[in-house]
């Protein structure tokens, strides 16, 4: 009797040691498939836009006023980074109407970024601008300020009408083009009297960079002034 209940008694315990064994690898392998499906953030948050839209033609009025018409193939609206955005990555194309709804000028950029409470547009790579005043305007960079209803520029720019030719290193204008200044000039000539004149070429500017929300330059003197 005592032999039988010591067997008894040994395998009772042989029985709960092989349990406890069994828990401990079911619990761990419990914990390692809870590990191997857990993953960091790809992206940081304020980098995802709220919105994406994608080949877009629509109208944008300011003060009930139909004001413009924006053609792009990628609209990212992004409210969470500060100051708030609106990023053109594939390119923009404006046309700008006057108060009875005519075409006043084309607008475009390989990439624009809007800062919403800024109201101010910064546009970048292969900028062109033509007026129904025959004006044309080429850079690399140019921003549309539409608190002070002006466009400004700190890179090279050249700017051509059916009389002349502007180049130079700082350009600031009103909306319309028909007030505009150039200076730190690179050239100014009438066709028919400078032909003789070397003109600059523009740098390349390939960089696509996101750039930080730009600030507002202070007023400087201006080398010339044009007024159309």
């Amino acid at each position: 009797m005592d032999l039988v209940r010591y067997h008894r008694r040994h395998g009772v315990r042989v029985l709960l040691a092989l349990l406890a064994v069994q828990f401990s690898f079911l619990a761990s392998s419990c914990s390692e498939e809870a590990k191997e499906h857990t993953a960091p953030a790809i992206l940081e948050r304020d980098s995802v836009s709220m919105m994406t839209s994608y080949g877009v033609n629509t109208l944008i009025s300011d003060s009930g006023v139909i004001k413009y018409r924006i053609v792009t193939e990628r609209w990212d609206v992004n409210t969470i980074r500060q100051p708030n955005r609106w990023e053109f990555m594939k390119g923009v194309f404006f046309e700008q109407f006057d108060e009875q709804f005519h075409v006043q000028a084309y607008i475009q950029a390989d990439t624009a970024w809007y800062y919403d409470k800024l109201k101010l547009w910064k546009l970048r790579g292969r900028v062109r601008i033509r007026n129904n005043n025959g004006l044309v305007y080429r850079s690399e960079e140019l921003y549309w300020d539409g608190i002070r209803h002006e466009l400004y520029s700190n890179v090279f720019s050249r700017v051509t009408t059916p009389e002349r030719t502007l180049q130079g290193t700082y350009f600031r204008s009103n909306e319309r083009m028909t007030h505009y200044t150039v200076s730190n000039s690179k050239g100014s000539f009438v066709p028919d009297e400078d032909k003789g004149d070397e003109q600059a070429t523009a740098p390349a500017d390939t960089t696509q960079q996101q750039p930080q929300a730009p600030m507002r330059p202070a007023a400087r003197k201006h080398a010339k002034t044009t007024e159309r």
